[in-house]
């Protein structure tokens, strides 16, 4: 039997901030939604920071912002009916060297951020918004035909499939301009000027911070991520709401790369892209940075729509492990629980802990490990194992009901590495199609009950030690388990329901004549 991975999760320590109160209004904001308080914002923040830190308070109003340099000991507090506006004009916002997508990068001045800072906090009841329609691209297929007239009707500039929407013209010829300058090691921000409109921050950016403290507030309609911490520790983030147009371009909720020792609990995210995702650099560039993202604990979250509900990679190069993820809900949400790399990208993703999820009307599938991510074929061939080649393994999940999917679990791994020592006990799935895993070996199903509504409710291809105790279904089936590939062996089923399954077993002609025992 697979053993739970066992460890402690350390104790997150909290910001420690003086009392004292910097009012906004006290350094000439003004909340009229018109006047710019860059200038304000960053007086209040320095005469805070020189007093030796304290609150700064933001009023009830309508305040129009560029971005907000934050400072070490200082909590930036929004009080309810306080809404930050930040300006849609590019040109407020200096280019700087920065990261994205686990890549050094020049990006645009994230509207909040914080570099190298020490016992810093965002609370409050107030909603930041970072005016990302101003930013973002709208790809056609997520339009309705009114809503695509309507942009076309606003402006902007669109792509000759007439397949994407952007802002202007700057940002449709930034992509390849911006490319080109980075493959040749060009990371000035004078030489991406012309392009700096294609270039969307993220709306929080923390770098290099310990003791962090998120609570409370709105965070919404960023121009790329919503929220991303990287290389930062002690990080404490609960009862935020994280909010962006389900059709936004990479508008994923919470991103931490790198990361230590953060604990994520009592949130909503409604988001364009992945929900809650661990992140760890990309491909030689993370592996060369070599820090994992480390010692998270995610508990009692609702996640709406997202591409996935707690997710991680596929940035993952330099490793993700020691999580404790409990008591969340994904509804609507393209994907529950979300786990993919590629070739490429190495690092070792391991000890993760995933209990007590409930999730509805999941539009691909509850659980997927896929490490063929973004190739638009999947090799059956083995290539060499490398440095490049990631590594998942040693993961137990427990207690998920899932009410809808498309497909209940897809565990994809590759030839020459697959996904090892995953242990699933309790979960019941209804979905469109069963259990689908190819390229895994010494996995563990107990108690698990699948009603899919086509298909086999197992199907295993090139899989092996593979136990399954007490695993059913419920009523009929076209299949209770189909088994292919040669290298399927050890596969063994004992106190099987069957249900109401027309057949019990299927084989394919290449599979060994002892591969499966049990049914």
């Amino acid at each position: 039997m697979l053993a739970v991975p066992s460890f402690q999760m350390p104790e997150v320590r909290l910001p420690h901030i003086p009392s004292a109160e910097f009012i906004i209004t006290d350094y000439g904001a003004v909340g009229d939604g018109i006047t710019m308080n860059t200038a304000a914002f960053a007086r209040a923040i320095e005469a805070c920071a020189a007093a030796g830190g304290g609150r700064v308070v933001i009023p009830k109003g309508i305040w129009l912002t560029g971005p907000i340099g934050l400072r070490s000991r200082i909590e930036l507090h929004s009080q309810r009916g306080a809404l930050v506006m930040f300006s849609p004009n590019a040109e407020d916002y200096p280019l700087i060297v920065s990261r994205w997508e686990g890549h050094q990068a020049v990006r645009s001045t994230p509207p909040l951020h914080g570099f190298e800072l020490e016992h810093v906090a965002i609370t409050g009841e107030g909603i930041f918004d970072g005016n990302g329609d101003a930013w973002r691209p709208v790809k056609r297929f997520k339009m309705t035909d009114s809503r695509w007239n309507a942009l076309l009707r606003s402006g902007g500039a669109v792509d000759e499939d007439n397949g994407i929407w952007w802002p202007n013209e700057g940002a449709m010829q930034g992509a390849k301009a911006v490319a080109a300058l980075a493959a040749s090691g060009k990371y000035e921000p004078e030489a991406y000027i012309p392009y700096r409109t294609y270039l969307r921050p993220v709306l929080l950016h923390f770098r290099g911070c310990k003791h962090v403290l998120l609570e409370g507030p709105t965070f919404q309609n960023s121009p790329g991520w919503n929220l991303h911490l990287f290389d930062s520790e002690h990080i404490t983030i609960r009862r935020v709401n994280v909010r962006n147009p389900w059709y936004s371009q990479n508008g994923d909720g919470l991103d931490l790369e790198s990361c230590r020792h953060a604990l994520i609990e009592d949130s909503t995210f409604d988001v364009g892209d992945d929900a809650i995702c661990m992140k760890s650099g990309k491909n030689e560039e993370g592996r060369r940075l070599g820090k994992p993202v480390e010692y998270v604990t995610v508990r009692r979250c609702t996640v709406f729509h997202g591409h996935g509900g707690f997710v991680i990679g596929s940035e993952m190069s330099g490793g993700a492990r020691y999580m404790d993820i409990a008591d969340c809900e994904f509804i609507g949400t393209d994907c529950g629980l979300r786990f993919k790399s590629t070739r490429g990208r190495g690092g070792v993703v391991e000890h993760i802990r995933i209990r007590n999820i409930r999730m509805k009307d999941i539009g691909g599938a509850a659980i997927s490990f896929n490490l063929f991510y973004e190739q638009k074929r999947h090799d059956a061939g083995e290539v060499p194992v490398s440095e490049e080649t990631p590594i998942f393994r040693g993961m137990h999940i427990e207690h998920v009901h899932c009410a809808g999917a498309r497909t209940a679990i897809e565990l994809k791994g590759l030839p020459e590495m697959p996904i090892r020592e995953l242990s699933f006990r309790n979960v019941l799935i209804q979905a469109d199609r069963g259990i689908e895993c190819s390229n895994a070996a010494d996995l563990l199903f107990e108690q698990m009950t699948v009603l899919p509504k086509s298909g086999p409710v197992w199907s295993f291809l090139d899989s092996r030690n593979v136990k399954l105790q007490e695993c059913g279904t419920l009523g009929p089936a076209e299949l209770f388990a189909y088994v292919s590939g040669s290298r399927s062996e050890g596969i063994q089923f004992s106190d099987s329901k069957l249900g109401e399954a027309a057949a019990a077993l299927k084989r394919a002609d290449d599979v060994k004549p002892d591969a499966v025992k049990g049914l």
